[in-house]
């Protein structure tokens, strides 16, 4: 299988960082076959920043990749000069470099020279100041794979959660809720946990939007109007669905084990509780892209960039799992889950 592709972020956040930590795993630690899309200069300055004894090291489609954890190779999209870097200070030109690199590993992956994506956090602000008009990472790579839309999974040991609605007010969510885009979002899930994670038979709870589930319409009508409908409708389908249960008590029932997944009606219901079990080790997976995609799970995190004080811990789990899912869909031999 090729190598995974790993960008590296705004170059004046924590992504060079993470991936310096990432890339000195003690040998003894079983990373996949990965190269760094990005800039070498960017990596050497927070190299030569923390004395770290990694080399820099370009790499172009078709040469090895070892595992050698001395090595970081990097397949370069921009070259920036170091003083053009300032930790926690992005720049046009660190904005640019940033888009570029996410453009330089997904025509990689679509002309097969890497396996899968894996990214490091990027600021929306520097998106649009690259000249790349997208609200965000995501929105930007379904442009670059014409994926019309696209879901956001996020995926944990003990818990999985996708989402109905994401960056948008609370007073919109009951209005975007819709019946069909929730069959939609159920069938996504469904065929995600059975491709993407090898589940043969995946069972997904549904949160309902209102208090106690709406209490037979007392709190609300959304549960009787639009979700038990979406639920039936995607049941004679084969899914499996459960609920829609009261949101205070569903996630502890998940991460029991009891459900693979959690459909949740709004960012913060699912995030929440997500982010509780998994703040440090949650991965952001895109799914409905005709690439594997996997996010870590945190932001670009400037006032702490160049400090040397960032987790790698949501990059690893990140890396793995996009290796397990580009494995598994190679395996099931199918194409991804399309909404």
């Amino acid at each position: 299988m090729p190598p995974l592709a790993i960008t590296m972020g705004c170059p004046a956040g924590i992504g060079p960082e993470i991936i310096l930590k990432y890339f000195s795993l003690p040998p003894d630690h079983e990373r996949p076959d990965a190269v760094v899309i990005g800039d070498c200069a960017v990596l050497s300055y927070y190299a030569d920043r923390f004395d770290s004894p990694l080399s820099i090291l370009p790499w172009s489609p078709g040469d090895p990749v070892t595992r050698d954890s001395g090595v970081i190779p990097v397949y370069e999209t921009s070259h920036l000069a170091h003083q053009d870097i300032y930790p926690g200070r992005p720049s046009k030109k660190t904005a640019i470099a940033m888009a570029d690199a996410i453009i330089g590993a997904v025509n990689g992956i679509q002309e097969s020279v890497f396996s899968a994506l894996c990214t490091c956090p990027i600021s929306k602000k520097s998106l649009q100041e690259s000249g790349h008009h997208y609200p965000g990472h995501t929105e930007m790579l379904a442009a670059l794979t014409a994926s019309s839309t696209q879901v956001m999974m996020m995926a944990g040991s003990s818990l999985r959660i996708t989402l109905a609605t994401i960056h948008c007010a609370l007073t919109q969510v009951p209005e975007l809720l819709q019946e069909e885009s929730l069959i939609d979002l159920f069938n996504t899930t469904h065929q995600s946990l059975k491709i993407d994670f090898d589940i043969t038979t995946p069972k997904i709870a549904v949160a309902a939007l209102n208090p106690h589930a709406g209490e037979e319409g007392m709190f609300g009508d959304e549960e009787e109007r639009i979700i038990v409908p979406a639920m039936k409708k995607a049941k004679e389908r084969g899914i499996d669905l459960h609920g829609p249960f009261p949101p205070d008590t569903i996630f502890f029932k998940a991460a029991q084990g009891q459900y693979d997944a959690v459909v949740c009606m709004y960012h913060d219901q699912g995030l929440i509780p997500f982010k509780l079990l998994h703040f440090k080790d949650g991965v952001n997976v895109t799914l409905g892209l005709p690439i594997v995609r996997t996010s870590v799970d945190h932001g670009t995190a400037y006032d702490i960039a160049g400090k040397f004080l960032a987790d790698p811990a949501s990059l690893m789990a990140a890396a793995e799992l996009a290796t397990i899912i580009a494995a598994n869909r190679a395996r099931h031999n199918s194409q991804p889950p399309v909404i």
